[in-house]
């Protein structure tokens, strides 16, 4: 019906790479029948900082974080992302990717970080900072609609508790998940790493990878240093079922500013 109509049907897998070059108040309303993108005039900060960009211009790691440092900045410590491209299909199994990674310099503030565990792991849990420990008392009180935490790290004999709940953390990227380490003996740990700043990261809809990597506020050395790294960490995550090119182009951005492109590794 869309091609007789002549209307445009947006494509996942065409997705732009750059979620932050769009207007920071750009949203996308979802209906049951089809996605509606609404578009808002974009702040005075954002179309200044702008009109300082080439988005066909691939900049230096160093030029780029140069760049997105004289910004004008928001009245917060805005973060700093990473928006990567990947040559993948991501409807296939197979060429899905998933992961974890510990930025060298952190990502600036804790996480909060609960924890499914019973008996001595549950000490341990809070000894090493967890937010809140507990095993079916806890699962409840996240179904009554507590959902003040950033990350949920559980022992695999406690995910019984934590089944029912997937239609409330799933949406909201918090399931525990092997792969992304937080299902794991040893919970402790996780807790420690997660707070710390241990992001997880995943492949969306449509084959881009985004991912926090700091704050404006950081030395200039330091976001380099975090963003190179990740960038070296996600070249090794290649599918052996990807073929061609597999990191087709980046851009990072602070939460209210455009992107900048920036050159890959090698």
């Amino acid at each position: 019906m869309a091609e007789e109509s002549g209307a445009e049907v947006e494509k996942p897998e065409e997705a732009s790479t750059d979620a932050a070059e769009a207007p920071a108040e750009e949203i996308v309303e979802a209906t049951p029948k089809k996605r509606r993108r609404v578009r808002h005039k974009p702040s005075k900060r954002y179309r200044n900082a702008a009109t300082t960009v080439d988005r066909n211009r691939v900049h230096s790691l160093s030029e780029a974080v140069r760049l997105l440092k004289s910004f004008k900045g928001a009245k917060f410590d805005e973060s700093v992302e990473i928006h990567v491209k990947l040559g993948v299909n991501p409807k296939r199994p197979e060429q899905q990717v998933r992961g974890t990674f510990v930025f060298p310099h952190g990502i600036g503030g804790e996480k909060r970080v609960i924890a499914f565990a019973e008996g001595p792991l549950a000490k341990e849990a809070e000894e090493a900072g967890a937010l809140a420990v507990g095993g079916p008392d806890l699962a409840k009180k996240i179904s009554d609609g507590w959902m003040d935490f950033d990350v949920v790290v559980a022992h695999p004999a406690m995910m019984r508790h934590i089944g029912r709940l997937g239609r409330v953390l799933g949406p909201r990227g918090l399931m525990p998940n092997p792969k992304a380490g937080t299902v794991t003996a040893d919970v402790a740990s996780a807790v420690r790493e997660f707070k710390a700043g241990k992001v997880e990261y995943r492949l969306d809809e449509g084959a881009n990878i985004h991912v926090v990597a700091g704050k404006k506020s950081f030395d200039a050395e330091k976001l380099e240093e975090n963003i190179a790294s990740f960038l070296t960490h996600l070249e090794a995550q290649r599918p052996s079922a990807a073929k061609g090119n597999f990191m087709m182009r980046a851009s990072i951005a602070s939460t209210m500013s455009p992107g900048v492109r920036i050159e890959l590794p090698g």
